[in-house]
């Protein structure tokens, strides 16, 4: 029997340079700090961070930074064994630049492509991502090949692996589809990238055949509008729910997030106020943290307020993976009902 995981992600990682400089623009900062990073891979952290046993499918360079994104993981606690090294193509570095409250640019280094993207099929350790309690894939895996062909079979892996289980009813594991819409990453017809287009057709399509095998999926508004046409939350959320998950999680920013079941609960929770310092991680650690209370059985409003909560921490502090919050943290800000920028702990 292959070892039992509470998490597995798979997809996108990198070494995330930020400035220790804030409100300033690239040409006028003078010193960066480095961090893990890379959506999924923070969001193995997040969990880790909250106790649970992690793993990350991803994929460097063969380089220095390769190295340093191993040293960061083992360092955080997620296990490692299933990121693999590409001769061909570097490390991805991406820049941000800090706007407090709400101007994060990001600048994207993945050419000419991303070792992530060359998670190859035959690679997987299908028992595995089975066997994890929770898997957790984004919408950037859908964008390339080979990456697309090995993500679409660990979703059906996982709709084997719960048919078996629980004959397709009721609880078990839970395969969670992280939206995460990033136009830069795809390409159009001619092979160009699209930027910010509102439609493409070809990732609709693609989402959707990845969210038939999804249990739960979480989005912002235009990430929803990508998967099933749906931009207001409400009508969002069930668009999801017929594309067949069971917990779909809208997130609306300033106006908090919305969670609607299946079995007709529904959840419509405001943000924690928050002096925000670098929004750039907050929905890694609401991931990391849904994660954790999904798994732990809680109620949907509670799970939602809590990660709410862990998000609004990691908005609170400059870094991303070293300020995913340890439970006692989370704690303490639901207590409080506010997060206050520059608090102490970890990556503050």
């Amino acid at each position: 029997m292959p070892e039992m995981y509470d998490v597995i992600t798979m997809g996108r990682i990198g070494v995330d340079l930020y400035p220790l400089q804030t409100g300033l623009p690239l040409a006028q900062v003078d010193t960066f700090g480095k961090f893990l990073g890379g959506s999924p891979t923070n969001v193995a952290v997040a969990a880790a961070r909250l106790g649970r046993r992690t793993a990350v499918v991803t994929r460097t360079g063969r380089d220095a930074f390769g190295d340093y994104l191993h040293q960061q993981l083992r360092e955080f606690g997620v296990d490692d064994r299933w990121v693999t090294s590409v001769d061909a193509y570097p490390t991805p570095v991406t820049f941000c630049e800090i706007f407090p409250p709400d101007d994060f640019p990001l600048y994207f280094y993945r050419q000419p492509k991303a070792p992530d993207l060359e998670i190859h099929e035959t690679e997987l350790d299908l028992d595995a991502i089975r066997a994890a309690r929770v898997f957790w894939m984004t919408g950037t895996g859908l964008c390339a090949e080979p990456s697309r062909t090995a993500t679409l079979a660990a979703l059906r892996a996982r709709s084997e692996a719960r048919e078996r289980s629980v004959g397709g009813h009721g609880p078990g594991p839970l395969t969670v589809f992280d939206l995460d819409w990033r136009p830069m990453f795809w390409t159009d017809d001619p092979g160009h990238p699209i930027a910010d287009h509102p439609v493409h057709p070809t990732a609709s399509a693609r989402y959707r055949e990845a969210l038939a095998h999804a249990t739960v999926a979480v989005g912002n508004l235009d990430e929803c509008e990508i998967a099933t046409g749906e931009r207001e939350p409400y009508p969002a959320a069930r668009a999801l729910l017929a594309a067949g998950v069971e917990l779909a999680v809208v997130k609306q920013g300033p106006k908090g997030v919305l969670a609607v079941h299946r079995d007709g609960t529904v959840a419509d929770v405001p943000p924690l106020p928050v002096e925000v310092v670098n929004g750039l991680g907050a929905g890694d650690a609401f991931g990391g943290a849904l994660c954790h209370g999904l798994l732990a059985g809680w109620e949907t409003e509670r799970v939602m307020r809590y990660a709410n909560a862990a998000g609004a921490i990691v908005a609170s502090r400059l870094a991303c993976s070293p300020a995913m919050p340890f439970p006692y943290e989370v704690e303490e800000a639901l207590v409080r009902g506010a997060v206050t920028a520059g608090e102490p702990g970890a990556g503050s």
